[in-house]
C-alpha cells in the first residue's frame, strides 16, 4: 500500500508484523529423514497452484513427531513463497484443516495472524491480489536463478485492516466463489476422467452398428502392429490417409500486430484447449493450414494440438494435417492423435533437438475404422468436450467475478457494513 493510498472510513494501514503472531520458516529435514509415508511436511512445490495439493507433500519418519511437534500447522495458517523463481515468489495457500496432520517445512514461510485482530483467509485474500503480488515481487532480492524475499521485509509489507467483522464477511462472500470454483473443478476433472476412458475403449475397440463398445468376448479382433484391433478395421500410415505440411518461418519484419493478412503461428504459444488465440499477423503467409486442419507442435515442447478454426500461417514450429475425407474423418485423426500422444513425443526423443521430422509423421501407424464409425466415435467424444468446454467457461467467469469482488471488496470500494447490519438484526 502506497502512502497516497486512501483507506474507507474505519480501515487502518498496518505493518503485517503487526498484526501476525508466527513468521518463520519451516523444520529442516535431511535426506536420511525423508520416506514414502509418514509424517506429511509441506515441501516449497506444495503450493504451487495457489493451495495446498496433497500430492505434491513429502514425507518424514514418524520418529520425528515429537521433535517437529512445533511445526505442527493450525487451521488458517499461511504458507507463502519466499524462495522461488520470479514467476512463482509470493504464491501463497491458506492451510484448511482438512490434513489432520501436516508439518510446516522449510523454504515456505508460515504466516500465523493474530485472530482477534486479523482473519487469516481476508489476510490470504489480500495477499492473491494481482497488484499486491506484483509489489511482493518488487521485495524481492536476486539469487543465483532464483529470487527471495526476507521476513524482516514481509514484516514491514504495509496491509489494509478493516474492522474484524468487516474483514470476516469479505472472506465469506470471496469464499462462496471459491467454492463454485472447486465445485466446477471437479466436475471438469470428472468428465475429463470419463473422457480418458472412453477414448481408451472407443480408439482401441471400436463402437459397433448398436451403438456398443466391442470386446472380443463378443466381436472378433486380430493382430496388428498397433495392438489388438476389431477385425473390420486396418492399420494405415498418417501419410497415406492425410496430407501433411510442415511450416516455415517467414522474416520477422513481415509479421505485425495490427491484423493485416491472416494471422500467423509460430508455434504453439498461442494453443489453447482447442483453437488458437493469435497475436501475430502476416500479409505474405509462406506455409498456410487450412480451416479444421489439425494443428500439430512438432518443435519442442512436441505433442501440443489444436484444430485450425480459420486459414493461418504457420511457422516451422508447427504442421498442418489434413484428413481426405472422403476416408478419415478429421475429428476421428484429432482424437486418436490426443490419445496416442506419447507415442508421438517418443518419436522425438531420438534427435537432439526435440523435434518430429514429416518422414517420422507420414510414417506414423495409426488405426483407420470404417468413415461412418470414425464419425461416431467422434461425436461421442465431441460430446464430451462440449460439456468439458462449457464448465472451463463457466470457470472463467466464476474467475472473472472473483476478479472483480477482490478488487472492490478489498479495497473498500464496495463495502459490507450493510450486509452485516442486516444479519445483526436477524
Amino acid at each position: 500500500m502506497g502512502e497516497d493510498v486512501k483507506l474507507p472510513e474505519g480501515w487502518k494501514k498496518v505493518k503485517l508484523g503487526e498484526v501476525i503472531e508466527k513468521l518463520r520458516n519451516g523444520y529442516v529435514y535431511s535426506f536420511s529423514e525423508i520416506r514414502k509415508e509418514g509424517l506429511p511436511i509441506t515441501r516449497i512445490e506444495t503450493i504451487s497452484e495457489g493451495k495446498i495439493d496433497k500430492s505434491k507433500l513429502g514425507y518424514i519418519t514418524e520418529e520425528l513427531r515429537y521433535k517437529v511437534n512445533k511445526y505442527q500447522m493450525q487451521r488458517g495458517d499461511i504458507l507463502f513463497s519466499h524462495i522461488n523463481s520470479i514467476e512463482h515468489i509470493g504464491k501463497c495457500a491458506i492451510y484448511d484443516g482438512s490434513i489432520p496432520t501436516l508439518i510446516h517445512g522449510m523454504n515456505l514461510l508460515l504466516l500465523r495472524t493474530k485472530k482477534h485482530i486479523l482473519d487469516p483467509f481476508f489476510l490470504i485474500n489480500f495477499l492473491k491480489k494481482e497488484d499486491i503480488r506484483s509489489r511482493l515481487r518488487n521485495l524481492s532480492g536476486q539469487a543465483v536463478n532464483q529470487v527471495s524475499i526476507k521476513p524482516s521485509e514481509l514484516a514491514k509489507f504495509a496491509i489494509p485492516l478493516p474492522p474484524l467483522p468487516e474483514q470476516q464477511k469479505i472472506a465469506e462472500i470471496l469464499e462462496t466463489v471459491d467454492r463454485a470454483i472447486e465445485k466446477t473443478d471437479k466436475i471438469i476433472e470428472k468428465y475429463k476422467r470419463i473422457k480418458q476412458g472412453l477414448m481408451q475403449d472407443l480408439l482401441t475397440k471400436g463402437i459397433d452398428e448398436n451403438g456398443k463398445i466391442r470386446s472380443e468376448k463378443t466381436h472378433k479382433f486380430k493382430d496388428s502392429p498397433i495392438g489388438r484391433i476389431p477385425e473390420e478395421w486396418e492399420v494405415v500410415r498418417l501419410g497415406e490417409v492425410c496430407f501433411i505440411i510442415m511450416g516455415q518461418s517467414p522474416s520477422s519484419v513481415l509479421i505485425n500486430k495490427k491484423e493485416k493478412g491472416i494471422p500467423f503461428l509460430q508455434g504453439n504459444a498461442e494453443f489453447t484447449s482447442k483453437y488458437p488465440n493469435p497475436i501475430n499477423w502476416i500479409e505474405k503467409p509462406l506455409k498456410i493450414a487450412k480451416k479444421e486442419s489439425i494443428l500439430l507442435s512438432v518443435r519442442a515442447p512436441v505433442g501440443a494440438l489444436n484444430i485450425a478454426n480459420r486459414e493461418y500461417c504457420i511457422g516451422r514450429g508447427l504442421c498442418s494435417i489434413v484428413t481426405n475425407k472422403s476416408i478419415t474423418h478429421n475429428l476421428f485423426i484429432w482424437y486418436y492423435l490426443q490419445f496416442s500422444i506419447n507415442n508421438l513425443i517418443n518419436l522425438s526423443q531420438g534427435s537432439t533437438f526435440e523435434a518430429i521430422s514429416s518422414r517420422e509423421l507420414k510414417n506414423y501407424s495409426i488405426p483407420l475404422p470404417p468413415l461412418t464409425e470414425q464419425q461416431r466415435i467422434a461425436e461421442i467424444l465431441s460430446q464430451i468436450d462440449n460439456v468439458i468446454e462449457k464448465e472451463q467457461a463457466y470457470r472463467q467467469k466464476l474467475e472473472r467475478i472473483k476478479k472483480g469482488l477482490m478488487e472492490d471488496l478489498l479495497t473498500g470500494k464496495v463495502r459490507v457494513n450493510k450486509l452485516i447490519k442486516e444479519e445483526d438484526k436477524k
